[in-house]
């Protein structure tokens, strides 16, 4: 399977998650950085490049998450998956409070914030001055 993902999926992409990031919920017009289309499952996972397959995602969440699709959070003998974008709906997993920190509703919104670092304390500012403006 290509790794390459052609423009007009790369637009459908973006798109289809309103230009945010479909881990972090950032705005891609209000970020400084750029970002990402992210395979949700890595190619030497067995993924595709498939619109089913691919997230819009922030630079930082997609360098965090790398090809992980799993962690663990506190029995090493039970992985808990990551959240995807196509599977998982972001409300039912996570939270955002008044200070920017995203806050976990299930074990998979947990082991998200975790491996893709969501409260890094660049994240928080950044989410909480976005917040703070009304574009959050």
């Amino acid at each position: 399977m290509s790794r390459h993902i052609p423009d007009s999926l790369r637009t459908l992409v973006a798109e289809r998650a309103k230009h945010r990031c479909e881990y972090c919920r950032l705005p891609a017009q209000d970020s400084l950085f750029i970002f990402h289309i992210d395979h949700i499952v890595s190619i030497k996972h067995g993924g595709e490049t498939s619109s089913k397959n691919l997230a819009c995602a922030y630079q930082i969440c997609n360098l965090n998450k790398g090809t992980d699709i799993a962690t663990f959070l506190h029995d090493p003998q039970f992985p808990v998956r990551l959240f995807n974008p196509r599977l998982d709906v972001w409300d039912e997993h996570f939270k955002v409070d008044i200070l920017g920190e995203i806050i976990s509703r299930t074990a998979i919104g947990q082991a998200t914030i975790k491996v893709l670092d969501l409260n890094h304390p660049d994240g928080i500012i950044e989410r909480r001055e976005l917040l703070r403006l009304g574009l959050f």
